[in-house]
């Protein structure tokens, strides 16, 4: 436990000093550019800013100060993509949510994870523009300094859930089936452009369940699962079980109405990983 609480020590100054770096930039007019090299965004997952970089950066050096081992698992540059399945790896977003940190909106995070064997032991979700922070270690799961819980409704009437993972632009005709299935069984739904966001709200009760059908990235969901599970929610692939970085799908709840959430799942498309 002790070494745990290290661990989630470093995680924490790390992504405080990411979401420094990037907090520094934003609303600054900083310029964008789609991953691949392509001249307009057909996915506006796929837009990246030299802050996404300048924070990767400094939130490895930070991390590199204290500890010199342990992969690291990135979504910019030449890090890996793969989490380990032996020893300890650093998983890092440093702007999840980019889209609506490049027009201007604030609900955009820096999240570090740190994982031993492939099982997540510390995470946190830090929302530079907010001052707020979702965190997972030794002490459990919070916002800020309040302990959180994953919320205790049962009638998917009074549900607020949430769409994770749009298909590229001009490949959502049939996706538009299952958010209108979702219309149908839940009560309101929102759509966050950040899953990491979306994750740490479920496990803080103030979404009800979050679903995607598609492969999703480490960095997008490890540290973001991890809470739901802490906070007592339940974690599946799109075919209900227990959900892993390489699963097919991903359906987070508060463990009430799950299978209205995989029913949802099963009417979306899955357009690979995004």
């Amino acid at each position: 436990m002790t070494n745990d609480r290290a661990v989630y020590e470093i995680v924490a100054r790390a992504a405080e000093a990411g979401g420094s770096a990037a907090l520094e930039q934003f609303r600054s007019g900083v310029p964008s550019e789609t991953k691949g090299g392509a001249d307009r965004v057909v996915n506006a997952g796929d837009v990246v800013t030299r802050a996404d970089k300048e924070a990767q950066r400094r939130t490895i050096e930070r991390i590199r100060e204290e500890r010199s081992d342990g992969e690291v698992v990135g979504e910019e540059e030449d890090e890996s993509k793969v989490v380990p399945e032996q020893g300890l790896a650093w998983i890092i977003d440093p702007i999840d949510g980019t889209y609506n940190y490049v027009r201007n909106k604030v609900y955009w995070a820096t999240c570090v994870a740190a994982v031993r064997d492939g099982e997540p032991v510390a995470a946190v979700t830090t929302l530079p523009a907010l001052g707020d922070r979702f965190h997972a270690g030794p002490d459990g799961v919070r916002f800020n300094d309040q302990p959180i819980t994953v919320s205790d409704r049962t009638d998917p009437a009074t549900f607020i859930v949430a769409p994770i993972a749009l298909p590229p632009y001009g490949q959502r005709e049939d996706y538009g089936d299952g958010i209108g299935d979702m219309f149908e069984r839940f009560g309101d739904i929102r759509r966050i452009g950040s899953i990491q966001i979306t994750l740490a709200l479920v496990a803080s009760g103030r979404l009800d369940g979050t679903v995607t059908a598609s492969t999703t990235n480490p960095w997008d969901t490890v540290g973001g699962v991890s809470m739901v599970r802490r906070a007592g929610g339940t974690v599946t692939d799109k075919e209900g079980d227990r959900w892993t970085p390489e699963s097919r799908g991903l359906v987070a709840s508060n463990g009430n109405a799950h299978e209205e959430l995989l029913a949802v799942a099963a009417r979306l498309d899955d357009y690979s990983r995004i």
